[in-house]
């Protein structure tokens, strides 16, 4: 794909947002909007507090960088469609449906993804599930609300926090494995990306240690994973059986357990990955021979496919 013709002139580069995300989605601005301007765009920087976010005029589009609620569950999506305004990712309905896990593990059984055994309860029930389980707020990102419970003394502090950002809760059966995450571009699964945290969880800490270095986070990647060529092909065909029970069409990254028995499990899927200097997205396509430039543009390109699609 020759990026240069095919990048809007005009590009407004939304980061930032109300989300608890919002640190990471200023980093992931940034370098989307660093990337546009090489590639010739006239670039403006959006920082977006609320649903009354001004955008300039004359736009070819809007590069949809905020991560989490409001940016990713199909809010801003809404907004940018009653303006009129083209803007990447997925639409309305597929980005909120991605985004709500309960709503994702639904589509996934009815499209037989495999997925953790998994319930919901309210906020202040407690779950039928024998332990070890997790704990997730279903409509957060980037580990938010997330606990793993594998003693009885650590449930309630889990329901919680969980709690905090929720009133209903998907827990589901912890499963032990490897962590890994497969990115997806278009009908393309990149190379598979395992994860080793440093400190045995990869939690908000770990995923970007650049926003609190005393922290001490951060984990070891290793991309193309180190699985034998079958499993491999198993595991990326299942990725997109993911993508495609949820209706994505342009970008996403899953998350992916490989238990201890072989098995393959798809968690949840991300449909605005993180794009900073520590994401796995940008990485995985490093490991393909995709330059975080050139990302970027196959971004708006399958943006726009899915937008003309759809006008059909």
């Amino acid at each position: 794909m020759n990026s240069k013709t095919t990048i809007p002139k005009k590009i407004a580069v939304l980061m930032g947002g109300p989300s608890s995300e919002r640190d990471v989605s200023l980093a992931t601005g940034r370098g989307i909007a660093k990337a546009l301007r090489s590639l010739g765009a006239d670039v403006v920087e959006v920082d977006v507090r609320d649903a009354k976010f001004e955008l300039p005029g004359d736009l070819d589009l809007a590069f949809n960088a905020l991560h989490g609620t409001f940016g990713e569950d199909g809010q801003v999506q809404q907004i940018l469609e009653a303006r009129g305004v083209a803007y990447t990712g997925e639409g309305v309905e597929e980005s909120g449906l991605a985004f709500d896990k309960i709503r994702s593990k639904e589509r996934f059984g009815e499209h037989g993804v495999s997925t953790p055994e998994w319930e919901v309860i309210g906020a202040h029930q407690r779950p039928l599930m024998q332990l070890p389980v997790v704990v997730k707020a279903p409509r957060q990102g980037s580990t938010v609300g997330v606990c793993i419970v594998k003693n009885a003394e650590e449930l309630e502090p889990a329901l919680a926090e969980a709690a905090k950002y929720d009133h209903e809760l998907l827990i589901e059966k912890f499963v032990p494995g490897r962590e890994l995450t497969i990115g997806v571009l278009g009908d393309q699964a990149l190379p598979i990306l395992e994860i080793i945290p440093k400190g045995g969880v990869y939690d908000f800490t770990n995923k970007y240690p650049f926003l609190n270095p005393e922290a001490g986070g951060g984990a070891q990647h290793v991309c193309p994973a180190k699985i034998d060529p079958n499993k491999t092909k198993e595991i990326r065909d299942l990725t997109l059986r993911a993508c495609r029970a949820l209706g994505l069409q342009v970008y996403s990254r899953v998350d992916v357990i490989l238990a201890e028995t072989g098995q393959p499990f798809v968690l949840e899927i991300n449909t605005i990955p993180g794009m900073t200097e520590a994401s796995l997205l940008p990485e995985a396509a490093a490991a393909a021979g995709i330059s975080y430039v050139d990302l970027c543009a196959r971004i708006i390109a399958l943006s726009s496919a899915r937008t003309e699609g759809n006008r059909k």
